[in-house]
């Protein structure tokens, strides 16, 4: 059912949304050189890696040029690219990768290589499920950048935040169910317009 419901919706989605997606994509073309889609290499469901689709919101080559964590006024962000991070239009592109299969509406967040690879047996299981658009883990993260800030990023982000997004992430494994994915859902659109009106957090 959970697939179903998630090849129903990013279909509906990417349809009912085709203008949206079709703007955005000329805005970033026009905004900054480069690509209009960030590849980014993402751990998958048992281990298998793909690549999650988002609009580029930062300059070329970004990764290579400081790694890749996001921090505070991180001068690679381009002036487009703040609008659509601040309100996650940069993440439609991933109904793609739900249509393909690679991700669901909701499940853990995809991971890069560099910190699955270091998962134990217990952290192991996160990669039993399809990672997700959403999860608990995207609710308290909501503002990533605010919580790393804007010096050592990446040290910030192994030292501080991913133990908790795992446990997070490991909670979503556990308590999975088509009702906890609507309750995410729910509290996802909620965090989204709480944003427009600028609030940074949410409560899990």
């Amino acid at each position: 059912m959970k697939r179903a419901f998630d090849l129903a919706v990013a279909t509906a989605l990417l349809c009912a949304l085709g203008p949206v997606l079709l703007a955005v994509a000329a805005a970033v073309r026009v905004d900054s050189p480069g690509p209009i889609l960030y590849r980014g290499r993402r751990t998958g469901r048992h281990g298998r890696p793909f690549d999650m689709l988002k609009f580029r919101t930062m300059v070329a080559d970004a990764e290579r040029l400081g790694g890749t964590t996001t921090g505070l006024d991180d001068p690679r962000v381009t002036r487009l690219g703040r609008v659509l991070r601040r309100y996650k239009l940069d993440e439609l592109p991933q109904l793609i990768n739900v249509v393909r299969g690679e991700m669901s509406l909701v499940g853990p967040r995809p991971e890069v290589e560099e910190y699955t690879r270091l998962y134990g047996d217990r952290e192991r299981a996160i990669l039993s499920v399809r990672p997700g658009i959403t999860d608990y883990a995207s609710l308290r993260f909501i503002d990533l950048a605010s919580v790393v800030g804007a010096e050592d990023v990446d040290e910030v982000y192994r030292r501080s935040v991913l133990a908790q997004k795992n446990e997070l992430r490991l909670k979503y494994v556990r308590e999975s169910s088509f009702a906890v994915d609507l309750k995410i859902l729910a509290r996802t659109v909620q965090a989204m317009l709480s944003r427009g009106h600028g609030v940074r957090s949410t409560r899990i």
